[in-house]
């Protein structure tokens, strides 16, 4: 459960840096609300759902891709399955 913890408490970090840093209007609550939809997601299928990943990529497009977890084409590059190996 403590990568859970970790992985929750990265999201909240981001969070704070991306309302610190970003440029006020829409890129901003686009980040945002991507942000909170990964952690919805995470929250959802758990292990299964690599949710630092999916914020990440909010950071990095800005928000461009917000995150729907009931859309599988908007998450499937965060899923995996847990008896996959991680090379």
């Amino acid at each position: 459960m403590a990568p859970l913890h970790r992985l929750v408490s990265l999201l909240i970090v981001a969070i704070v840096v991306v309302h610190l840093t970003a440029p006020a209007g829409a890129t901003k609550d686009r980040v945002g609300t991507c942000i909170r939809n990964c952690a919805q997601c995470k929250r959802m299928f758990g292990e299964y759902f690599e949710g630092q990943r999916c914020a990440e990529s909010c950071l990095k497009f800005k928000g461009k891709s917000i995150p729907d977890c009931e859309d599988i084409n908007t998450i499937e590059q965060f899923i995996h399955r847990v008896d996959e190996d991680e090379d």
